[in-house]
């Protein structure tokens, strides 16, 4: 079979295309992590900035003082690991989904088979299952 010069064209057009918003699917997708990166980062600081610096201001006793850094800072130290572990675990479990969905789906996922019906006992009463 012979193969026209317009029908590669025609081809490589759409993998280029194809290609293009791979490409630009996968940046936006590393944009997205480094955001999150940010937005811990912006976390850690307002915690910082809410909690320590308050403990810090409070410890004008020379003995109840240090105690009440250390207290502080492990309130502070256990508040931004739990948050920051509940962020990553979304983010993780976000990113295998949209993999899942976005990239599994697309290449693979034929879509045949067996029409959905809901659960009814009407249906199920009347023998419509029956086919």
């Amino acid at each position: 079979a012979v193969v026209s010069t317009q029908s590669t064209g025609v081809h490589q057009g759409i993998e280029t295309i194809e290609f293009t918003l791979g490409c630009v699917s996968n940046t936006a997708s590393y944009l997205r992590l480094w955001a999150l990166s940010l937005a811990h980062a912006e976390l850690s600081e307002v915690l910082w900035s809410m909690v320590m610096k308050t403990g810090i201001g409070m410890s004008t006793n020379k003995y109840l003082g240090p105690i009440a850094i250390v207290l502080i800072f492990a309130f502070w130290a256990v508040l931004t690991v739990a948050i920051l572990i509940v962020m990553e675990g979304l983010s993780a479990f976000l990113h295998a989904l949209r993999l899942h969905w976005v990239e599994f789906q697309n290449k693979f996922y034929e879509g045949e088979g067996l029409h959905f019906a809901p659960f009814s006992f009407e249906r199920m009463l009347s023998g419509a299952d029956d086919d």
